[in-house]
């Protein structure tokens, strides 16, 4: 008969609690498209639609439409800590040819777990999906953004022009369309954004393709105060604002 522990065995001990909000090691993260893991639609879904809201058929529809030919859908997979279950969902990105630009890509619903963020997990998404893209030939990115300015000037991008993607934009549709499209409608005045403490990465060298993800770049310097009479730093503001008329940005990297 096993005997009943005692009071100071009952005593809880700190370091042997369960460790379950403990974050999968970013070595172990792998990058894979969402057609090529079928299974993991509805996780791919639900991580989507936490951060923007949208009924579940329509994102699955549009998750759906993911192909090697894009626009394609990549998701930033975790091993399961259960040996035998599939791995878990992560991070999500789109990739999407752009119009007159064979050798660029738009990038978009960029989007990790509420509860991995700030762990270096959307870095390395990024850093995934830019050597993806670079291993197919393509040699720069564009995305936009509405307040992860400080996020995308630390990993290289600058601002540029509004790009048309090739998802549910027909080829006939004149490009000053979409610039157009893109400005506020009536005239006013650039909006500030938050200032940033850094200058935006140096580009990256042109080179033969790497098969991993680079190095995490080293610190940067913070940036001198401009002279007098100079313009603000150029991610300072923007003159393009969304459907609601909510300030956005147009960023750009080579690759």
């Amino acid at each position: 008969m096993t005997p009943l522990p005692g009071l100071t065995e009952l005593t809880v001990d700190p370091p042997h609690q369960p460790e379950e909000t403990r974050a999968p090691g970013l070595a172990m993260l792998t990058l894979e498209p969402v057609h090529c893991r079928p299974e993991l639609l509805d996780a791919c879904a639900d991580l989507i639609n936490e951060q923007w809201p949208r009924s579940r058929a329509s994102r699955l529809h549009s998750l759906g439409q993911s192909s090697d030919n894009f626009p394609l859908c990549l998701m930033l997979l975790s091993p399961h800590p259960t040996p035998g279950h599939p791995p878990i969902v992560v991070g999500h990105a789109r990739l999407s040819r752009v119009l007159d630009q064979p050798q660029s890509l738009l990038v978009e619903t960029v989007v990790v777990a509420r509860a991995l963020r700030g762990r270096g997990f959307g870095r390395r998404l990024m850093e995934g999906l830019e050597a993806f893209a670079q291993a197919r030939g393509f040699r720069r990115l564009h995305l936009t953004t509405h307040d992860q300015l400080h996020f995308y000037a630390h990993l290289g991008y600058q601002l540029g022009e509004p790009v048309q993607g090739l998802v549910f934009a027909s080829r006939r549709l004149p490009a000053a369309l979409l610039s157009a499209f893109s400005r506020a409608p009536c005239p006013r005045p650039p909006c500030k954004a938050p200032s940033l403490a850094a200058h935006t990465a140096p580009k990256a060298s042109k080179g033969p393709s790497l098969p991993a993800p680079p190095p995490l770049p080293e610190p940067l310097a913070t940036s001198p105060p401009p002279p007098p009479g100079l313009s603000p730093p150029s991610l300072l503001e923007t003159g393009y604002h969304d459907l609601r008329g909510d300030p956005i940005f147009w960023m750009e990297k080579d690759i």
